[in-house]
């Protein structure tokens, strides 16, 4: 899998983007890692291991933690300096776990989603209660919890349930649209292609949301 990654990050010719992230192809070889908003800026901190991605993606810009690493809450100030395509692929993958391979399913035709209902269905012990949200409920929710602007930047690929309703009414469509950027926060900029983050299946934060929601009306 690394590899087909690897011949997908080469097929792309930088700059391209991926989530808040600009990539960049350094003078001589390798890349260039630096938040889109700083693209103009010449006084970042510099990095120069795939590894530092870890610490980057860990915190936001007031210092809080940041448990959804696809919230449109990364840090601003830092470059980062990789000399190959796996180092490169490496620290993608720290800064957005999981999002290059789903991708790269994608791309093959591969990628399988799972409805919200059966993510539900499937809970046990303390997150069982989740299965009994409504599905008023479920659209109030995933509207709040998933917009792009506030709350993840992945494009939803995930039905609501089984007969294919679509997760939220009350979301653009173009949250669920592949071609749109979901970081695209200024327009004017330039940034080449862009790699999008695909969401396949309900994440452990949204689940345990609908748990809060069902815990909440029974109160």
């Amino acid at each position: 899998m690394a590899d087909s990654i690897e011949e997908i990050l080469n097929g792309f010719a930088a700059p391209f983007s991926f989530g808040q992230i600009l990539v960049q192809k350094r003078e001589g070889a390798g890349f260039v890692l630096l938040h889109r908003d700083d693209e103009s800026l010449d006084q970042l901190q510099t990095y120069q291991d795939a590894e530092n991605a870890i610490e980057i993606a860990k915190y936001d810009d007031a210092g809080d933690y940041r448990p959804l690493k696809t919230a449109p809450n990364l840090r601003h100030g830092w470059r980062l300096e990789l000399a190959s395509v796996e180092e490169l692929r490496r620290a993608l993958d720290y800064f957005y776990p999981s999002r290059l391979a789903v991708f790269a399913a994608w791309k093959s035709g591969y990628l399988k989603t799972t409805a919200l209902r059966e993510t539900l269905d499937r809970q046990s012990g303390m997150y069982r209660a989740a299965a009994k949200i409504s599905d008023p409920q479920i659209n109030d929710l995933v509207a709040d919890f998933c917009r792009s602007d506030s709350g993840c930047l992945r494009t939803i690929l995930w039905k609501r349930d089984r007969n294919g309703v679509i997760a939220s009414t009350k979301l653009p469509k173009e949250k669920f649209d592949p071609g749109v950027d979901q970081a695209a926060a200024r327009p004017e900029s330039t940034t080449g292609a862009t790699v999008p983050l695909f969401c396949q299946e309900a994440c452990n934060l949204l689940v345990a949301e609908c748990r809060k929601v069902v815990k909440g009306a029974s109160a």
